[in-house]
Order: C-alpha cells, then sequence, then structure tokens
C-alpha cells in the first residue's frame, strides 16, 4: 500500500545542461550539477540501444518487467564467478533509480518488482528505455547516453564505435568499478565481455566483434568549464547574469541554450 507512485514518471523533467555560445555557434562554457543533455529514443541510435540491452537486460523487449531467466543466469554466474548481467531488469532498475532507494534489503527487491510490473502496464518499451538511458550515472559527473559520450569521448552518441558504446554499457554496474585510467584493465574486460554479448545477440558480425575488442579503450575526457580561448571573463559574466535574471535552478539545471554576441576571433585579437 504504501508503494510511491510510479506516474510521476510521466512528468519527468531531469536537470539538464545549460550551454552558452558565441555568435558565431561555438560552444564557449557548459553550466550543470549534473551534466547531461536529455535524449529522445527516437533520437538514440540502433546500436547504443543494442549495448546497453546486450549488457542489462537482453530480454527487455519481451518480458513483463521481471526477467525469471535473467534472475537465474545472475544467480549461476554469482555462484561459478563469470561476468555478472544483473538479475534486475531495465524496468526495475528504472523502478529503483527513480521510487526507491539502493538499500540492498530483500523488502526493496519485491517493492522493485511490483512497481516494474505496474510501470509496464502504464508506460511503453520505449519510453521505459528512454527514461534509463536519460537517467543513468556514468562517473566524471555525466548523467544519461549523450552527456556520457560527450564526457568520455567528446562525441555525440551518433559518433560512437561498437567499443565505445559497448565501454559505455559497461559503466552503469559501476563507473568507479571500471574506471578508464585507474583500473584500465577491468574496464576493457568489462567493455569485451559487452561486445561479446553484442554478437551473440546478433546485434553485430563476429568480425565487428573482434576488431572492436582488439581497439584501447580511447578514452578522451572532455573538459569542463570554458572552452574558448580568451573568453573565460566575459563566459563568467554572462554566468553572473543568467543567475541574476532567471536563478540558480533556470542556470544549473534548466538546460537553457544561450547565445551571446561575443566574437571568437575579435576577442583573440583584443587579448592578444
Amino acid at each position: 500500500k504504501d508503494l510511491p507512485d510510479y506516474e510521476v514518471l510521466a512528468k519527468y523533467e531531469p536537470p539538464v545542461t545549460t550551454r552558452i555560445h558565441a555568435s558565431d555557434g561555438s560552444l564557449m562554457a557548459e553550466f550543470a550539477r549534473e551534466r547531461r543533455l536529455y535524449l529522445p529514443i527516437q533520437a538514440v541510435p540502433d546500436r547504443v540501444k543494442a549495448a546497453f540491452l546486450s549488457a542489462e537486460d537482453k530480454n527487455f523487449y519481451n518480458h513483463p518487467g521481471i526477467d525469471i531467466q535473467g534472475i537465474g543466469r545472475a544467480a549461476l554466474r554469482f555462484f561459478t564467478g563469470g561476468p555478472t548481467q544483473g538479475g534486475s531488469t531495465i524496468t526495475q532498475q528504472v523502478a529503483k533509480n527513480f521510487l526507491l532507494t539502493s538499500d540492498q534489503t530483500y523488502e526493496r527487491k519485491i517493492k522493485e518488482m511490483i512497481l516494474a510490473f505496474r510501470i509496464e502496464q502504464a508506460y511503453s518499451k520505449d519510453r521505459i528505455l528512454e527514461l534509463y538511458l536519460n537517467e543513468i550515472f556514468f562517473g566524471f559527473g555525466a548523467y544519461g547516453v549523450a552527456g556520457a559520450a560527450l564526457t568520455y569521448f567528446d562525441k555525440s552518441v551518433n559518433e560512437l564505435t561498437v567499443a565505445e558504446v559497448a565501454y559505455l554499457a559497461a559503466l552503469p554496474k559501476g563507473p568507479t568499478n571500471y574506471h578508464p585510467f585507474k583500473h584500465a584493465d577491468r574496464a576493457l574486460q568489462r567493455r569485451n565481455w559487452v561486445i561479446d554479448q553484442m554478437v551473440v545477440n546478433g546485434y553485430v558480425s563476429h568480425d565487428e566483434g573482434e576488431k572492436a575488442k582488439a581497439e584501447p579503450l580511447g578514452v578522451h575526457l572532455r573538459r569542463g568549464g570554458t572552452y574558448l580561448f580568451a573568453a573565460e571573463y566575459f563566459t563568467e559574466e554572462v554566468r553572473r547574469e543568467i543567475l541574476a535574471r532567471y536563478g540558480e535552478e533556470a542556470l544549473y539545471e534548466g538546460g537553457l541554450s544561450v547565445r551571446t554576441s561575443l566574437d571568437p576571433k575579435m576577442q583573440r585579437l583584443a587579448r592578444k
């Protein structure tokens, strides 16, 4: 009776990154508490969906919210020590991330399962996957798959290779466990396991999979803050004006797109 109301998912408006642009459209700066760019499911490339389904929930489009086979596989891998594909479906993870705590208790797990059934009855599979891909945390302050693609590879989701999407799909299990520099070997092993799953599930050919596994992690972290040389003071002035005009929440969570009068070429000459 005391289960949270899953209808809040219909009104989901996550914190989104505010981006400030120069007069020629080039990116000057980004401001956010959670570095996220919201991506509708129609804009998510099939390759990205394939990687996350392979890593997290290969029967996603066929189960009613929980996957009995998946729970069995997770238990078997737990006892044999193989790489885990968790017993929680993507729908259960949505229930946990949005509506419940992360307590490791049987009670929370049962609530999660009941909510998963209810969510499946209320929303389409595509909507559930959209919520999942935009909410998950990837480490380095990045939330959602579009934010993660920029943070880890400085690319849009459409530009990601098989190896890159597989690495991103490996991260939700625990970004710190698969840190690209501190635990590079572990990260590579987990990424290659995801690539193997993509091959097994028919999303990628065997040759494509082998080629992807031969690639290095290739993480190229995108720096935060100011992007245009010589525009730091101007950018800070814009930040203050936006803060005064629209408030802190709009600046750091509202996903504003700000076009300024700054001419990068003139600015560089002025600095010189």
